[in-house]
């Protein structure tokens, strides 16, 4: 989307301020914490966290250390999702993973760091109230906590070709929403936390980013069925480690549907902010439509 041009450019130059010099000891691991953070990518998260600021009446300026954060902690997340024991992938965004390109202790540490990088930002970079920020640190690590991000990574990884068609479907939607939706809600109420939201308009954002990030996580499983594996920049592992997924399931158009359908919810959950949330109609269609 070219609309979020600007805010992808604002994001990206976060990104590297807040990021370790290469050139500064352990230089092994903050060239690979670099290499991963930069290697490209929608940036979603953290424009969801400037876009929720702004629609709750914020400025996106004084956010863009939390933009980065959540960049950072999706980041983290990505680069252990592709080590040898869980996902094995050798590419991602069509350059070698960091465990590849450097080595597995490496790519375990830069993840971690950038886990611990992300706190640092929000509790030294953002010049907001004391308790906004704690209220962020909360929110943001209840949603990747062991009962969520970890919890739907941990069941994912525990039902890769073992589970049922029929007896496993619940389980479905839950590794989803914590493997993918989670950290979703958490860009955008955090975002909205920073500038002292309404309930209201957290309980919207919520909703939304519920939704969208099923919907991302089911277009993401039919793209790696059927989607151009050059434009992706990976392989197709989910079908190689035979993980759950709504295609396995459901097919790939009742998949499809499912996905048109989690969209719309999300475009009627955001109805309360009128005009100026039509920019997250745009997101959510895009999502559902995207190629890559």
């Amino acid at each position: 989307m070219k609309e979020l041009d600007k805010y992808r450019k604002m994001v990206e130059i976060a990104l590297r301020r807040y990021l370790p010099a290469p050139n500064v000891w352990p230089k092994s691991l903050h060239t690979a914490m670099r290499y991963s953070v930069l290697a490209g990518g929608k940036r979603l998260r953290p424009i969801l966290v400037l876009l929720a600021a702004e629609v709750c009446g914020g400025e996106k300026k004084k956010v863009l250390a939390l933009a980065a954060a959540i960049e950072y902690i999706h980041t983290y997340t990505l680069i252990h999702d592709d080590l040898p024991a869980m996902d094995n992938d050798d590419y991602r965004r069509g350059k070698p993973t960091c465990h590849k390109k450097f080595n597995e202790a490496i790519a375990i540490l830069a993840g971690d760091a950038l886990l611990t990088q992300a706190y640092r930002v929000i509790a030294r970079e953002m010049k907001i109230p004391a308790e906004r920020k704690i209220a962020i640190i909360s929110f943001i690590s209840e949603a990747i906590s062991s009962q969520h991000l970890i919890g739907g990574q941990v069941l994912d990884t525990m039902l890769s070709g073992k589970f049922s068609r029929q007896k496993d479907r619940k389980k479905l939607e839950q590794i989803h929403y914590n493997k993918t939706a989670a950290l979703l809600v958490a860009a955008l109420v955090s975002g909205a936390l920073a500038v002292g939201a309404s309930k209201a308009e957290i309980k919207a954002l919520s909703e939304y980013g519920k939704n969208i990030g099923l919907a991302f996580q089911i277009v993401d499983d039919v793209l790696d069925i059927i989607g151009d594996k050059r434009k992706l920049g990976k392989s197709g592992s989910d079908r190689q480690n035979q993980k759950l997924t709504y295609p396995v399931i459901f097919g790939i158009r009742r998949s499809q549907e499912i996905a048109r359908k989690k969209i719309a919810a999300a475009k009627k959950a955001i109805k309360i902010f009128g005009q100026k949330g039509e920019i997250f109609n745009r997101i959510a269609d895009f999502i559902v439509q995207r190629q890559y």
